[in-house]
C-alpha cells in the first residue's frame, strides 16, 4: 500500500531533497553488492564486513526492488536461493533427524551469516536463527510479484528453505538481534508466518508442499495469539510481557496480525511508547550493544507500520528523524548514540569492534521502502535509467 504525502511541511526542495537520498542509498546499496549478489551487512565495520545475512540482505533487497532496480534484486535473491540449494543435502538430513525425533544439537543448523561467496563463516558466532529464511521466503515471493516475474528461477531454494522452516519453526534460536537462544521469539515466528504465508499461495510450491506451508503458519499464528500477547500486544517472546522494536514487523509486512486487529494497534503503541525517543527507536529497554541506541532501520519499520494504517505524520516524522542522522556524506549508520539506555557499556563495544557500522545496508534498504511507501518517487518512476533515480 502506497499513500500520498500529506506532511504540511514538505515542498518541493523537500521532495527533491529526499529523492536525492534515496538515490545516495541505491548507490550505496549497489556499489557494496557482491559478484556473487549478496549484500554486506557492512563494507567496513569489522564485525560485518565480508558477510551478508538473509535478514538484512530481504529487507534491502526490497528496498532496491521498490526504487525499481529488478537486476539487482535478483542478483541477491540469486544468491539466496544458491546458497540453499546448495545445502539441500544437509537440510534434507537435518529434516529427517527431527522426524525421526532426534535432539538435533544448534550446531548442526543452517548459520545465519554467510560469507558473500556463500559458504558458512568459520568463526563463532550466534549462529542459529531462523529468522531470515521466513524474511527471504516473504522477500522473494514480493519481488517476484511486485515485478511480474516467475519464481520458477528461485525454486530449488524456496522448496529447500520451506522444508527448513517447517521442520524447525518453533524450536528455541537466536531473536534478530542474535541473543537469548534459550527463547521462541515473536519478531522470529512473525517473519517466519509472513514467508510461508506468502509462499503457500503463490504457486511456486507443490500442492503438497502449499498445504504444509499454510499448516505451519495457521500453527505459528495460534501459538502467538495463545502464548505472545500480554496486556492487548504482542510481546518480545513467548511468555514475556516486554516489547522489543521489530514487533511491528509482525503486523507490517508479515500480517501475522493484521492491521486491523486490536493487537496490532495496541503493539505499535506499546514499541512507540517504551522504545521511541524523538523518531528513533531502541531495540529493547534493557539494550547494552554500543550503549543500547537508537536504529534507524527500526524508525523506518514503524513509520512504515503508521503509514499502512493512515498515519502519515507520524511517518513523516520517522523518515525525517533517518534524515537528520544520516551523515554528511549521504551514509546511514546501524545506529546512533542518542538517548542511549546504558551508556555505561558503550565504551567496551567500541574498543572491541570500533565505531559503529556506517554505513549499514539494512539501515539504507529501509530508508528505500519508508520513502516508497510515503510517495517520494512518484513522480520519478518514469524517468528511471538502469535503475537509478536522475
Amino acid at each position: 500500500m502506497t499513500t500520498t504525502p500529506t506532511s504540511p511541511a514538505l515542498d518541493p526542495a523537500d521532495t527533491a531533497a529526499l529523492a536525492d537520498l534515496a538515490h545516495r542509498s541505491h548507490q550505496v546499496i549497489t556499489q557494496y553488492q557482491h559478484p556473487s549478489g549478496a549484500y554486506p551487512a557492512s563494507p567496513t565495520f569489522s564485525a560485518y564486513r565480508g558477510f551478508a545475512w538473509f535478514r538484512d540482505g530481504s529487507f534491502t533487497a526490497e528496498g532496491i526492488s521498490r526504487y525499481g532496480d529488478v537486476e539487482s534484486a535478483n542478483r541477491f535473491h540469486d544468491w539466496a536461493s544458491t546458497v540453499l540449494t546448495d545445502r539441500a543435502d544437509d537440510v534434507a538430513r537435518l529434516v529427517a533427524a527431527a522426524a525421526a525425533g532426534e535432539d538435533v544439537p544448534v550446531e548442526r543448523m543452517l548459520p545465519t551469516r554467510f560469507t558473500l561467496e556463500g559458504a558458512d563463516g568459520t568463526a563463532d558466532w550466534w549462529d542459529f536463527q531462523t529468522d531470515g529464511y521466513g524474511m527471504w521466503l516473504w522477500a522473494v515471493t514480493t519481488h517476484a510479484g511486485r515485478h511480474g516475474m516467475d519464481l520458477a528461477r528461485w525454486t530449488t531454494g524456496i522448496r529447500v528453505c520451506v522444508a527448513y522452516v517447517a521442520a524447525f519453526w518453533d524450536r528455541p534460536c537466536y531473536d534478530w538481534w542474535e541473543e537469548n537462544l534459550e527463547h521462541r521469539h515473536v519478531s522470529t515466528l512473525g517473519a517466519i508466518y509472513g514467508g510461508l504465508a506468502a509462499v503457500a499461495e503463490s504457486g511456486v510450491l507443490d500442492a503438497d508442499g502449499a498445504a504444509k506451508a499454510r499448516q505451519v503458519a495457521g500453527e505459528i499464528r495460534k501459538l502467538v495469539r495463545e502464548e505472545g500477547v500480554h496486556g492487548g500486544h504482542l510481546t518480545k517472546w513467548l511468555g514475556s510481557e516486554v516489547v522489543d522494536g521489530s514487533l511491528p514487523a509482525c503486523v507490517v509486512p508479515f500480517g501475522l496480525v493484521e492491521a486491523g486487529d486490536p493487537i496490532a494497534g495496541a503493539t505499535l503503541d506499546a514499541v512507540a511508547r517504551d522504545l521511541d525517543v524523538d523518531g528513533g527507536v531502541h531495540r529493547f529497554r534493557a539494550d547494552v550493544f554500543y550503549g543500547g541506541g537508537q536504529w534507524l532501520l527500526l524508525s523506518a519499520l514503524l513509520g512504515w507500520n503508521r503509514a499502512v494504517t493512515g498515519d502519515t505524520d507520524a511517518a513523516w516524522r520517522y523518515l525525517r528523524w533517518m534524515v537528520s542522522h544520516t551523515t554528511s556524506g549521504g551514509d546511514m549508520p546501524e545506529q546512533v548514540p542518542d538517548h542511549l539506555l546504558a551508556p555505561e557499556h558503550r565504551d567496551e563495544w567500541l574498543e572491541r569492534w570500533g565505531p559503529v557500522a556506517t554505513p549499514l545496508l539494512w539501515s539504507h534498504g529501509m530508508y528505500l521502502i519508508l520513502a516508497d511507501e510515503l510517495g517520494i518517487f512518484r513522480g520519478t518512476r518514469d524517468r528511471r535509467d538502469g535503475g537509478q533515480l536522475r
